[in-house]
């Protein structure tokens, strides 16, 4: 049964939840509207219900997060429930600890280069993202940070210094370290961007850079897929500059677009590599995963770790995370992904030509759709009109891209071929309305 229009949306139970919650919590950090949000109940697969009891389609997996569907890990989580919450992560740590990294070592370094990589756990991607431009340091002794125009790395403080897109830096810029230097990022299809692109990393300064952090696919910023050359130009960059590749795979990695990690479509092993969202399909945790001879840059604990946190290897997020891995490294899985984006990149073949849509783009299941008016002017009223209506049609999408002109389809590797084709099929009808 799929979701059908639904008239009252916010719905009552959600309008209080909302009042409720304007109350108590900071005003920059829910967005709400007369039209928005609903507030969640529960979930299961591709299935949303709010607290109103509406059903939606879930066209984010959650931001990314439930890459197989909501709930596949509930059960590691209610196992390791029973036996043990919490440890002491950097001092007693849990068993799980260990397997798990050990698990992070054999689907990254060990596969690549056969030898065994290292990790550092945190709770969020932007922790990732920060403890490998502290690793940067400590390896190569240089504080310089190359990042790009239109990424997104997360928001804390060292996360920002990576960050291209401007409002979320510019009210902390008087706190932040003048460390950084944006680069454009090449555009497939775009000769001019991939031009632009060398003659600026021909003018970083390689003496005072020590890492350049990217993502191979740019998620917030618009589901942007890169010129085939550029991960593998950036490699050779660091290689000969004694600089660090840090690819940001916390959106991209884990089947997301296609094979396990974003950056196999080019071939390229990163120094450090940053994961996150899917990694355990709906717990706090995230992994800064890199090279053995890297991470040893490090000095061994002396009792105190320079970088550590209370809730650092959780067996409740461990457990869930090594399930999840599990299920997500199995060829099953990546014949149901890859049987998934087909019918997903047909279906949404279907919307060329309509009013607005301007492109579709982007590997797997990682989709975007950028929108125009006539006159070539980015759309993004009509992505916010658009995601609007179709959540009154049980489908839930966001905006996506630095000028909101992107609806950003990422949807769980378990979505049905049926579920896909009424989604597109509402797409395509409320498009036509909007027109």
């Amino acid at each position: 049964m799929l979701p059908a229009l639904i008239t009252e949306i916010p719905g009552p139970r959600s309008l209080d939840l909302a009042a409720r919650l304007s109350r108590v919590e900071c005003r920059n950090t829910t967005f709400s509207s007369p039209d928005w949000p609903i507030f969640w109940e529960r979930a299961d697969g591709s299935n949303i219900w709010d607290a109103d009891g509406n059903r939606f389609l879930d066209l984010t997996s959650a931001f990314g997060v439930a890459t197989l569907g909501h709930g596949f890990t509930a059960d590691s989580l209610r196992h390791q429930s029973a036996s043990l919450l919490h440890a002491m992560g950097d001092v007693h740590p849990a068993r799980l600890k260990v397997e798990l990294c050990e698990k992070l070592s054999d689907l990254t370094f060990q596969r690549w280069t056969h030898k065994p990589g290292k990790t550092l756990l945190g709770n969020s991607g932007f922790e990732a993202v920060e403890s490998a431009l502290k690793t940067a340091v400590l390896a190569t002794g240089k504080s310089g940070i190359a990042a790009f125009q239109g990424g997104y790395h997360g928001l804390g403080y060292g996360a920002l210094l990576g960050n291209g897109i401007p409002w979320f830096r510019e009210p902390f810029a008087p706190q932040l370290a003048n460390v950084s230097t944006l680069l454009p990022y090449p555009r497939i299809h775009h000769e001019s961007s991939i031009q632009s692109f060398r003659e600026a990393l021909a003018n970083l300064n390689p003496a005072t850079t020590a890492a350049i952090l990217v993502e191979p696919i740019q998620g917030r910023g618009g589901i942007v897929v890169p010129h085939p050359s550029f991960l593998s130009e950036l490699r050779a960059w660091c290689d000969a500059h004694h600089a660090l590749l840090i690819l940001d795979e916390i959106y991209t990695g884990l089947l997301r677009t296609g094979p396990l990690f974003a950056c196999e479509h080019s071939a390229v092993v990163p120094d450090l590599i940053c994961l996150g969202k899917a990694l355990t399909g709906g717990f706090p945790l995230s992994a800064c995963v890199g090279k053995s001879e890297i991470m040893d840059a490090w000095p061994t604990s002396n009792g105190e770790a320079l970088h550590t946190s209370t809730f650092l290897g959780n067996p409740l997020g461990c457990a869930m995370a090594i399930h999840s891995l599990n299920l997500l490294s199995s060829p099953e899985t990546a014949t149901r992904a890859s049987t998934t984006a087909a019918h997903l990149a047909t279906a949404l073949s279907s919307l060329h030509g309509l009013p607005f849509v301007h492109e579709i783009r982007g590997p797997g299941l990682m989709k975007g759709i950028e929108l125009r008016h006539p006159n070539g002017q980015p759309a993004g009223n009509i992505v916010i009109s658009l995601v609007t209506q179709l959540l009154k049609k049980g489908l839930i999408l966001l905006p996506d891209g630095p000028l909101g002109d992107v609806i950003a389809l990422t949807p769980p590797i378990t979505i049905t071929p049926e579920e896909i084709d009424h989604s597109t099929q509402l797409i395509a009808s409320t498009l036509t309305q909007l027109a």
